[in-house]
């Protein structure tokens, strides 16, 4: 048994973990604490897209508390950034469902922009977060954007993701190695699948 700085054990972390995946985890707060530490190590820098909003109005007397504001289009993609001197660009998904991922969750601007960001050589996919199994898993863009241009379905399969994407361990720190699933689809020729 190993003890850590904040004086938790390995079997208290594990717990932790399982415990974690079962509440259905915030998502994105676990992905951004990924991308801190994956800086702090200085192995990527992605960061979390903001949603472009127009400013309508603004009180100046309240430490320039905005008042009214508006979304003022269409967001890409929730993260961007720069992974082993490539372009990354990746959105993320949860469903309750065990058994699929709507693609009512999945805008076609969304699909427009990491169609872009593909044939302009840059990685893309979605990590899909699975919250009643606790499973998240990456899958590369194309997969998804070939699929939902088809409609042919409302959704694509648990099994499907399963078993075209990579399962995202969970850890302590990162809490999520994502980029470890990267590796295993974009860099590591001896695994790479033809997607």
């Amino acid at each position: 048994m190993i003890n850590y700085p904040n004086k938790k054990n390995t079997a208290q972390i594990n717990n932790s973990l399982h415990n974690f995946a079962n509440r259905g985890m915030n998502f994105e707060h676990a992905v951004n604490t990924s991308n801190s530490y994956y800086d702090e190590i200085k192995r990527a820098i992605i960061t979390k897209r903001p949603t472009p909003i127009h400013i309508v109005k603004v009180d100046y007397s309240d430490h320039g508390r905005i008042k009214d504001a508006y979304f003022e289009k269409q967001s890409t993609a929730d993260y961007n950034g720069v992974y082993r001197s490539r372009y990354i660009d990746f959105e993320c998904k949860e469903t309750k469902s065990k058994t699929s991922l709507s693609f009512h969750n999945i805008s076609s601007h969304q699909i427009c922009h990491l169609e872009k960001v593909i044939f302009h050589g840059g990685i893309a996919f979605f990590l899909i977060h699975f919250v009643s199994l606790g499973e998240i898993y990456l899958l590369d863009a194309k997969i998804i954007c070939e699929l939902y241009n088809r409609k042919e379905r409302k959704s694509i399969t648990y099994e499907t993701i399963k078993t075209k994407g990579t399962l995202v361990e969970q850890s302590y720190m990162p809490r999520l190695k994502y980029l470890d699933a990267v590796d295993k689809v974009y860099f590591d020729e001896a695994q790479k699948v033809n997607i």
